[in-house]
């Protein structure tokens, strides 16, 4: 029986370190614009949203906004689809390119898709 948990002592193929490689270097740039692409979807919705009209402000008389801002809208829905289209090419070149036992499987690319994805499609109903 061998051990399966042990790494190969076979001679690596490749040409280049991953740190010098300019394809694995492009998915991690990807990979880094796509998630930063996502916390301004974040700050987008913040101000996209309507504002919550507590107690207060309606014994007091003061109006919120309780519609969606049509413009930050429209940005936060092509910023998630910017996020999700980026997300989708590095997780597309990083198949072509990892094919070892011993390279990682990015699963943090999968959470980043779903969550744009989700998010898209929530926007999408929710808006007007």
């Amino acid at each position: 029986m061998g051990n399966k948990n042990t790494i190969s002592t076979q001679s690596d193929r490749r040409q280049l370190p991953r740190r010098q490689d300019m394809v694995y270097r492009g998915v991690i740039t990807l990979n880094v614009i796509a998630w930063l692409m996502l916390v301004v979807a974040l700050i987008l919705f913040h101000f996209a949203r309507p504002d919550f009209v507590s107690g207060v402000q309606q014994y007091w008389g003061i109006e919120g906004d309780t519609a969606w801002s049509q413009g930050y809208l429209t940005a936060l829905q092509g910023t998630l689809l910017v996020c999700v289209g980026l997300t989708l090419l590095s997780m597309i070149l990083r198949r072509h390119r990892t094919r070892r036992q011993a390279d990682r499987f990015g699963a943090n690319l999968f959470i980043l898709a779903l969550l744009a994805a989700i998010s898209l499609i929530m926007i999408n109903t929710i808006s007007p």
